[in-house]
């Protein structure tokens, strides 16, 4: 997959199907885009392209939603992408300016100028330029003048749930990981940089691995213990991690620390990868360290037990 920071210095295509959107936590949904993008343009001996945005629409335009958490940070959406059989990843700057773009001008100067589309691949309900005003029918009749096809794909549905973002947004607040990962057809990931911590893991039989999430805006699942995997360099490991305050040694600032099973290097300053699998509990405070010992330790036991017996969605 090739990936262009924005739209200057494209290739020349010729026979491009391209779809384009925000394509947050490429998800269920996405990936059925995807999958029908990539079908298209080895029929046509084309090029598939998508076309997504940074910063998030929304964190441009809404400021009373610039608190808008993601499902995937750019570097995220760049990782989940790269086995999808896309051939080009256009990263398109979004502005003010260019959210100002009529309809018609985004279809002309902006789609056909730059992409010069055979197919073009849409999601239900597409909206498109200044005032999102541009819809299906501009976007056929355009099509009839500058010869390229207009595909739209049905609604999504996943146990009569609509498979959307902010769906998923929803039950990670919620800490409902197993709905959230259905919808996404894999495990929620979130990446980080592991950076030391107060090291009071260890003094009762479970180091942990501080992770520190760069992105302000990457949604954090809600405070709790999950069951987790975590990729680091190309050693995937079991563990267990926890989100909040740590309040039974009288922590105030929310944390992400993850307890690995059967691991203990030195990994300070590298990327972690997480996929969460389920949460097994909220956070809460016990009656000293004693006490939390013993329920780390029946969480641990219950997270082994989970990788015996449930079947993984996503492993790396």
């Amino acid at each position: 997959m090739q990936i262009h920071q924005g739209f200057q210095q494209l290739p020349n295509f010729s026979k491009s199907v391209i779809t384009v959107g925000t394509f947050d936590g490429v998800h269920a949904a996405h990936k059925k885009i995807l999958q029908q993008l990539a079908i298209l343009a080895n029929e046509i001996n084309g090029e598939s392209v998508l076309v997504t945005f940074h910063p998030h629409p929304k964190h441009v335009l809404q400021s009373s939603q610039s608190d808008l958490q993601l499902l995937s940070t750019v570097e995220e959406k760049i990782e989940l992408l790269k086995d999808c059989g896309i051939q080009h990843l256009v990263i398109v700057p979004f502005t003010f300016d260019f959210a100002k773009i009529s309809a018609t001008d985004y279809i002309e100067q902006f789609l056909v100028n730059n992409f010069h589309p055979k197919k073009i691949v849409v999601g239900f309900n597409h909206h498109f330029g200044n005032n999102r005003v541009g819809n299906l029918t501009m976007l056929r009749n355009a099509g009839l003048k500058d010869d390229f096809e207009v595909i739209e794909m049905e609604k999504q549905m996943e146990d009569e749930i609509t498979i959307s973002s902010t769906a998923i947004r929803n039950f990670l607040l919620e800490g409902n990981i197993s709905e959230a990962n259905k919808l996404l057809g894999r495990e929620y990931l979130m990446m980080g940089k592991v950076v030391e911590g107060k090291k009071l893991g260890r003094t009762i039989g479970f180091p942990t691995a501080n992770i520190e999430v760069l992105n302000e805006h990457k949604l954090i699942p809600t405070d709790g213990v999950y069951v987790v995997e975590v990729l680091i360099g190309t050693g995937l490991h079991k563990g267990m991690m926890n989100i909040g305050n740590r309040p039974t040694v009288g922590g105030t600032n929310r944390t992400i620390e993850v307890n690995l099973f059967d691991f203990d290097k030195n990994i300070y300053d590298e990327t972690a990868k997480i996929f969460f699998h389920e949460r097994i509990r909220e956070e809460k405070k016990f009656n000293g360290l004693e006490e939390l010992k013993v329920q780390l330790n029946s969480d641990r036991i219950y997270s082994l037990d989970f990788f015996k017996t449930k079947n993984l969605i996503h492993a790396n």
